[in-house]
């Protein structure tokens, strides 16, 4: 019997939606990186504070002692399928990109990318409640506002998200299209070191990157996966008007063009990510319920 519940935990496992995967683990990084290099020292103080908290989590195998920790911790713990597989679905919220935008579509409950950081958000701000309850909501709530910036968490043809399209990363195989723009597309945008993405942003430069509701963000990635993504990938402005092979290859142009895409996408999330958490640990009353 322990062996078969070791096997059916392992099955679960892998059956948890490749949709559900988030952006790489080195993005995520980043934005926290650069969400913590632009907060003021009163809120770090204050996320330093719940981090004390940790233990209380009962999840030893995923580390949140910084906040670099929190936004990979919504990833790690869905490792423990039979706790927290019901989390899947809160890391994207996709939509088709031949169809009109609808912010509320495939979101039941708030069981979406964009419904939970406002939860999250929400629960965060709540000083009445405990340390580990905050604690957990600043997690979701830093890795879901990465998640949402990455098109293909939000834009989609009829491929979930590009997980069904396997795609060439310039020579490289065994990819897909969702797994590019999550990882060796990601990595490549913000490695650069003469142009570093964690750093103090200037206040002009806040502005013209922050901003916004979970929701516009979703909707900016949507467009970014209509009008660039899916053109780009398969080499047509027309993806609404015939079927797309199962199989593409982005080329060496292809990708330098993403780059500078890719890159913004990780520069707004922590700027956002920052606003996110200046907001929630500002004294006040709690934010509204989303509408």
């Amino acid at each position: 019997m322990p062996a078969l519940i070791a096997a059916l935990a392992l099955l679960a496992t892998v059956l948890v939606p490749s949709q559900a995967l988030a952006w790489g683990f080195y993005a995520h990084r980043k934005t926290a990186e650069i969400a913590e290099a632009n907060v003021s020292p009163e809120t770090r103080a204050k996320i330093r504070r719940l981090m004390a908290a940790e233990k209380l989590l009962g999840t030893p195998g995923c580390a949140l002692a910084t906040i670099e920790d929190a936004s990979v911790w919504p990833d790690c713990i869905r490792r423990d399928y039979w706790r927290w597989g019901y989390t899947a679905a809160w890391h994207y919220r996709t939509a088709p990109i031949c169809e009109a935008y609808d912010a509320r579509r495939n979101c039941p409950g708030g069981s979406c990318v964009t419904g939970q950081i406002e939860r999250a958000h929400r629960v965060l701000a709540d000083e009445s409640l405990p340390d580990n309850v905050r604690l957990e909501a600043l997690a979701f709530m830093v890795h879901f506002a990465g998640d949402v910036h990455m098109p293909l968490h939000s834009g989609d043809r009829d491929d979930r998200g590009g997980n069904d399209r396997r795609a060439y990363y310039g020579i490289k195989p065994g990819l897909n299209l969702h797994s590019i723009w999550d990882g060796p597309l990601a990595e490549r945008a913000i490695s650069d070191p003469a142009d570093p993405v964690v750093r103090r942003y200037s206040a002009a430069e806040r502005a013209e990157l922050g901003g916004g509701t979970p929701a516009d963000w979703g909707r900016e990635s949507w467009q970014i996966s209509r009008s660039f993504v899916y053109p780009t990938a398969f080499d047509t402005e027309n993806v609404c008007e015939a079927e797309l092979p199962a199989e593409t290859k982005l080329t060496q142009e292809d990708i330098v063009r993403g780059v500078p895409i890719a890159k913004r996408r990780v520069q707004q999330a922590g700027i956002r990510i920052a606003e996110l958490l200046e907001s929630a640990f500002a004294p006040g009353p709690l934010p509204p319920p989303a509408r």
